[in-house]
Order: structure tokens, then sequence, then C-alpha cells
């Protein structure tokens, strides 16, 4: 009787199971049937004739852009463009951009381009590019626009939150050979390091700079600042590998998705780490996507302390997802957000960023009541995705952190000053330590 029972409550469960599934797939056939009812009445009653094509492919775009930001549709062009991207070698103007509110939007330039040249500045609104205003234009729309041959002009209309008047930059394309790695030695034993992307070579070329620093110190390297400032992100891998260069075990990060395969764990390994001088990091709202998983593990390791602003909050996985053409210069792809990024502590990266130890800002701090306008973020952005532990006010998240005022001029990297004095401190504090010990 009792497998009776068992084998009654099996059925019952799995004819459970096929009626919604049954339920599922009837919906989506009714939606599909809908859609279809749609195509071939604007095929037909349009007031131009339209191919079926154009519609699947804004049909398409539609969808992709109903999830959230970094949800979109390339097409042959654009995927070849984002193929180009990693091997920092193309053609522009040098900035990188989001949507907000349905308007471009800067979110840092990338120095020496230029952009970066013409005084384009994190925040910046791009209304037009040449005699067209970009009001709900596609990212990859206004890509296109903005790339172009070595040496020809393209006119920017921005506006900018702080100034009464639209601004208009004709700027000069080049080609856009992005150096990742910067670097130079503060004091001597004290070096600085700066990544301004991550890219295919950015690990063995922060690798390079680290020895040669500590080839030019008599006693090696005794101290580093890394400056992940106003730097977009890049590849994963990279990350992971320049963090690995810090660390000689524990996890980097963590990805979230709905499948399986989306939750993966990535590792620091001990060969050829360098972990015999104390960190500063440097991030502000231009810090995202993979410079924010640098900040994060370093912080959670209590490897480096992190100095400057809250990051852009940019915790989400993409992946492209190509869809095979009849030739290849028709292959296009989907970019489609499938996980959350977390820090080794399992912090969401998402729409919250990065908390610096010590709160700085670059500028001198402003009254409450100022109009002085909000950096964009990710949090700013329509149709974000929600991080795990999202907040209302973002003042919050300075409650635990140290402020500090920065009475600097403008023209002094108070921030940079900051982390050198206390990288100094701190071996000041060790020495005593040490003799106080003998």
């Amino acid at each position: 009787m009792a497998g009776a029972v068992l084998a009654l409550a099996v059925v019952i469960g799995t004819s459970g199971w096929l009626a919604g599934a049954v339920a599922a797939g009837q919906e989506d056939y009714e939606n599909l049937e809908d859609f279809a009812k749609i195509l071939a009445m604007v095929r037909r009653n349009y007031v131009d004739d339209v191919t079926t094509q154009k519609l699947v492919d804004g049909a398409v775009r539609g969808m992709l852009n109903s999830l959230d930001p970094h949800s979109a549709y390339l097409p042959p062009t654009a995927y070849k463009e984002l193929q180009v991207e990693t091997r920092g070698s193309f053609g522009g103007l040098g900035i990188e951009i989001t949507l907000r509110d349905g308007i471009l939007t800067v979110v840092s330039p990338i120095e020496d381009t230029p952009a970066f040249r013409a005084g384009v500045v994190a925040g910046d609104q791009i209304i037009k590019i040449e005699e067209e205003f970009t009001k709900d234009m596609s990212l990859m729309q206004a890509v296109k626009l903005m790339r172009g041959p070595k040496g020809t002009e393209i006119n920017l209309t921005i506006r900018r939150e702080d100034e009464p008047d639209w601004i208009e930059l004709t700027i000069v394309r080049e080609v856009i050979r992005i150096k990742s790695v910067k670097h130079r030695l503060l004091e001597p034993g004290y070096g600085y390091l700066r990544l301004t992307q991550f890219q295919e070579r950015t690990r063995s070329e922060a690798d390079k700079a680290l020895q040669a620093m500590d080839d030019e110190s008599p006693d090696g390297l005794e101290g580093l600042v890394l400056d992940l400032r106003n730097n977009p992100g890049g590849l994963l891998s990279q990350a992971v590998s320049v963090t690995d260069l810090f660390l000689d075990a524990g996890m980097v990060v963590y990805t979230e998705g709905r499948l399986d395969n989306q939750a993966q764990k990535f590792f620091a390994r001990p060969a050829n780490s360098r972990t015999d001088f104390p960190m500063i990091v440097l991030v502000n709202g231009g810090s995202a996507s993979a410079s924010e998983i640098v900040a994060g593990a370093l912080q959670d390791h209590r490897r480096a302390i992190v100095l400057g602003t809250q990051t852009f909050g940019k915790g989400s996985v993409q992946t492209i997802l190509p869809i095979d053409g009849d030739r290849p210069d028709t292959k296009s792809a989907i970019r489609l957000t499938t996980a959350r990024y977390f820090t080794p502590n399992g912090r969401s990266i998402q729409a919250t960023g990065i908390t610096p130890d010590i709160v700085m800002e670059p500028l001198p701090a402003v009254e409450a009541d100022s109009d002085r306008p909000e950096l964009i973020r990710e949090r700013n952005l329509p149709r974000h995705l929600r991080g795990g532990e999202e907040m209302d006010d973002s003042e919050d998240e300075l409650d635990e952190a140290e402020v500090v005022e920065d009475e600097e001029s403008d023209t002094v990297d108070a921030q940079l000053q900051r982390a050198l004095e206390l990288l100094k401190s701190w071996n000041v504090f060790k020495s005593v330590v040490a003799q106080k010990a003998a």
C-alpha cells in the first residue's frame, strides 16, 4: 500500500510539473503568435516598405534593451568592433560611455586619448554627434558614429551639469592604442603603478613594471600605490591575473548566475606573487567592473588599503553569444548579462561598488546643498541589475570609513600624496615596532 501511495505521489508531482511546462509553453506560443501578427500588420500598413529583417532586428534590440543597460544586440559591425577593443587598438576618440535616462553619458575618458586631451570629463552628457541628437540612441550606434579613420574630425555637443551652456567640441580621431600600464618611482623605494584598462597583456606589463621599479630602488620596493582611478574595466581573466600578482593564496572573485556553469570561482596562486611590501589602491567613481574586482579582493584579503571615493558598481558578468551567419561578415551576436560578481567575503559589487577604507574626495568638500553634479554610477542607470545588498542611500556606505577632506589645490594629486604618506608611515611604524621587539 505504501508503494502505491508513493507511486501516486510521483505521478501527481510529475503531472503537476508537466502541466506547468505545458502552460508556460502555451503562453510562449501565444506571445509569439501576437508578435507574428504585429509583424504582419506593420509590413502591410506602414507608410514605407520595410523588410522583415529590419523589423526583427529592431525587435531583438528592444528585447535586450528592456533587460539591463549592459545587454545588447551586436550586429556584424559592432561584433567586429568588440573583438578589436580587447586587443587595445582601435580608431576613435577614447571614451567609455553608457546610457542614463536614454542619454549617452561619459563614464570616463581614457588617458592620453583625443577625448581626454579635449577636456571630456566623467558625467558629461553627449547631446549630439555631428548634427544627430543622441536621445534614445543605442550604445552601438554611438560607437559606430564616433569611430572613424585617423585624422578625421568629429563634432560633439556636450552638456555638463555645472555649465550653463552646451559645450561644442571638435575632436580629431586617432588610432587608439591604449597603454594599459604606466609606472614610475614616487621616491626611492616607493612605486606608482597605473592601470588604465585590463587588456590581453596587462598582467605581463604590470609584472615588468614592478620588476623595473624594484631594480631602480636600492633596497627594492618598500611600498606601492596601485592607481585604478577611471579604469573602466576590461578582461576578467586579466583582473584575476593582476590580483594574483599581489596575493599568494585565496579567492579573488566568484560569480553566481541561474545556470550551474555560471557559478565560477577564481583563486590566486603562490607562484611569482609580490607580497613583500604594503599597498594603497586608489579608486573613484570611474573605477568599474574589473578594477572593482581587483580593489575588492585586495581589500577583503587585507593586502591593501583602498583610498578614494565610491566605485562605479558594475558587478555583472556579460557573455557574448554569437549568432551564426551565412558568411563571416554577417556574424552577429548578443551580449547578455548572465551572472553577478562577488568579492571573496561575499560582497556583491553590483549597483553598490567598493567602499574605500579611507574616503577622500579629489576636490575640496562642498556643502550639502551645493549644485555640484552627482557622478554617474551603475545604480543611476535605468533598468540596472539590482545588487545583493543594494542600498537606498549611498551616503550610508561611508559610515564605517574614514572621511578626509582634500584642501589642496586642483593641480595637486592629494589622493596620491596621501597614499605615499601612508606607505611611508607604515614603514616607520614597522621599524619602531622592530626596534622595541629587539
